[in-house]
């Protein structure tokens, strides 16, 4: 180990290889997610990690800093102090999301720097204000505009994507490759007359359109690496392809919002997103928030209640207008009951009621 420079703040860990020593930065990442106002929300701060042409501007980017080995006990506890040093929040559930170290992932390293290798969780909260200036909660589709069906197929789609794909699919330099690409297209993103896609591949969507040139990161990480894309009508498509992130950390979002909604169907994580007490219909629009569809009311509630996920407590809400609805709250015998807990997704097709 090594003192890390007061600019970079970087923990350092060195890997021999032969003769040459390759430096290591440890970061770690925090996804902060919760529902507001049937709005999946994540935490992100104000950054100015530019390198290129975007040197010096102001990026999104998830709270994020070193691992301290002279002071965190361990990965998590790291995560915890550096998210509560960021915005002042303590969390609660966290789990390990996944470990990201592919090579020129920052601009540290493309300026000939170490190479960083963040490790990424993801914590449930509920909205809370933040002392931090630059931290903000945020919209998590203002990044991946594509992933909310809600309202049907995201207009973003046929308006932009689905040409722009199509034209980089025929724009391939061979028959195999082509194949390779129309392939990817129907698995993420369907055919032009689908209703809905597979929720849980968002980050294989966010893949694709990254090597298609569709998302501005990719412009972005070319132009510092001195590499031509050749993007044509491409670049365009992406004025409109939501905000781009600092680093790979859109990456990161499309992960833990394809990890978050395969969970729903096998472990309860949805209600660490709701108050202790809630309605049906509160459980549901968090449900659709974090999926991304419209749900098939009658069918999700049989789905909830023949589960026994959730217990009256033998009282109504109070607010709100029209007939009070009744109040529920989470049965967390049921963990002990069963390995499976979890909402699946009756998503309302055409012609529902």
């Amino acid at each position: 180990m090594c003192q890390a420079s007061t600019q970079t703040l970087a923990v350092y860990l060195y890997i021999f290889m032969a003769s040459d020593v390759i430096p290591t930065i440890i970061n770690l990442t925090a996804v902060v997610v919760a529902v507001t106002k049937d709005t999946p929300r994540v935490l992100m701060t104000q950054q100015y990690p530019g390198h290129g042409k975007t040197r010096g501007r102001s990026h999104y980017a998830l709270p994020n800093g070193p691992f301290k080995p002279d002071l965190d006990s361990g990965l998590e506890h790291g995560l915890r102090r550096l998210v509560e040093e960021q915005t002042g929040l303590d969390l609660y559930y966290v789990e390990q999301l996944y470990t990201f170290g592919n090579r020129y992932r920052s601009p540290e390293e493309i300026d000939g720097g170490p190479r960083v290798v963040s490790v990424a969780y993801i914590a449930l909260t509920h909205e809370e204000e933040v002392i931090a200036d630059n931290a903000v909660w945020a919209n998590w589709y203002d990044f991946l505009p594509w992933e909310d069906w809600r309202k049907g197929k995201p207009s973003i789609i046929p308006e932009f994507i689905e040409p722009a794909l199509e034209r980089w699919i025929r724009n391939s330099k061979s028959e195999r490759k082509q194949q390779n690409r129309q392939r990817r297209f129907n698995v993420t993103i369907g055919h032009e007359v689908a209703a809905d896609v597979d929720s849980v591949l968002a980050l294989e969507r966010f893949e694709l359109l990254y090597e298609a040139g569709l998302v501005s990161e990719a412009s972005r990480d070319a132009d510092a690496l001195g590499k031509n894309l050749k993007l044509g009508k491409s670049l365009e498509a992406q004025q409109h392809m939501g905000a781009p992130v600092a680093f790979d950390h859109r990456r990161i979002l499309a992960t833990a919002l394809g990890r978050l909604r395969g969970k729903l169907a096998y472990r309860p994580v949805v209600f660490d997103l709701l108050p202790g007490e809630f309605t049906l219909l509160q459980l549901q629009r968090v449900v659709e928030a974090l999926s991304g569809a419209k749900l098939h009311k009658q069918n999700f509630r049989r789905l909830v209640t023949n589960a026994d996920l959730v217990e009256p407590i033998g009282r109504n809400s109070a607010t709100g207008r029209g007939r009070p609805a009744e109040l529920f709250r989470f049965r967390r015998e049921v963990l002990g009951e069963r390995l499976t807990v979890g909402v699946s997704r009756p998503v309302m097709r055409d012609g529902d009621n």
